[in-house]
């Protein structure tokens, strides 16, 4: 009885992070401030509040897991820092329902890269997959209703690939990291995203930053970004999974772009094509199926 409420609460706290993973692009749009900004911004916060749930929870910190990972840490860290800028131009250029499934196309990306990179054996069933999802990014891009509306949605579009892209190479670091728990791990790699963002805010995006009215909204905002969708969400996403399994992360994880694209049809009134909806359908079918044994 007591493992069947563990497993419960794992699921609530699980299905509680990819709410708030998937509802991310709705209070971007609210924030405006430059991509790279943000996602710095979010990775300092979100260190923060991941420092204070490890002393809270009695973690403690393994330096020599760190230190036997840290070349991969710093390298997927960095790329995590590009990654959630090129999201959060996506969200600019872009719906984001569009923006989140082009960003959803990271496992396809790693399907078609792990026989190079991993040397794994590229099946039937997984190259069925990929063609399957890149035929439902084509129609959730809208390319074959009404062309590209404008260069505007062109460069979402790309963005959110760009974003996908790194995501999936993020997702092959990731596979080389061993013996190091989620919490040591997210944290080097948070500190590693917002640090190399440090000098392309204050290079690139500084004016922009100065002329920015910083009211108590925009405040509030940047806050919630860091601490609820950055330090709190990994802090429960990684509790859970402890009392889930493999398979069953895999699938609650789909959830992800499911609930970005309702959310963004409620709130944003950013409403998908009936060919969009059936791409979107193709993405996520796709991904999950070519992820089951």
């Amino acid at each position: 009885m007591t493992n069947q409420s563990e497993s419960t609460k794992s699921k609530m706290m699980f299905l509680t992070a990819m709410f708030i993973f998937g509802s991310i692009g709705i209070f971007r749009r609210y924030i405006p401030l430059p991509s790279g900004t943000i996602a710095m911004c979010r990775g300092f916060i979100g260190v923060l509040f991941l420092l204070a749930a490890m002393i809270v929870l009695r973690k403690k910190f393994s330096k020599t897991a760190i230190k036997a990972n840290l070349l991969v840490l710093c390298v997927s860290g960095a790329l995590i820092g590009f990654n959630w800028i090129f999201l959060f131009e996506a969200y600019n250029y872009t719906t984001v329902a569009t923006a989140t499934l082009c960003y959803y196309m990271a496992p396809v990306f790693v399907i078609l890269m792990s026989p190079i990179v991993l040397k794994e054996k590229l099946t039937g069933k997984k190259l069925i997959c990929a063609m399957v999802a890149l035929a439902g990014m084509v129609l959730v891009s809208g390319v074959l209703e009404v062309g590209v509306s404008g260069l505007a949605e062109l460069r979402g579009i790309l963005f959110g690939l760009a974003a996908g892209l790194l995501y999936g190479n993020i997702m092959l670091l990731n596979k080389k990291l061993h013996d190091i728990e989620g919490y040591d791990k997210s944290l080097v790699q948070l500190f590693m995203a917002a640090l190399v963002l440090v000098p392309y805010v204050v290079l690139v995006e500084w004016d922009a930053v100065a002329a920015v009215t910083w009211t108590p909204l925009v405040v509030i905002m940047l806050l919630i970004v860091g601490m609820i969708h950055t330090g709190f969400a990994y802090t429960i996403y990684f509790g859970a999974m402890s009392g889930m399994k493999a398979q069953t992360i895999a699938l609650y994880s789909y959830l992800d772009p499911i609930i970005a694209v309702m959310l963004s049809a409620v709130l944003l009134h950013e409403n998908l094509s009936i060919a969009g909806w059936i791409g979107a359908v193709l993405i996520i079918g796709a991904t999950a199926i070519s992820e089951r044994e």
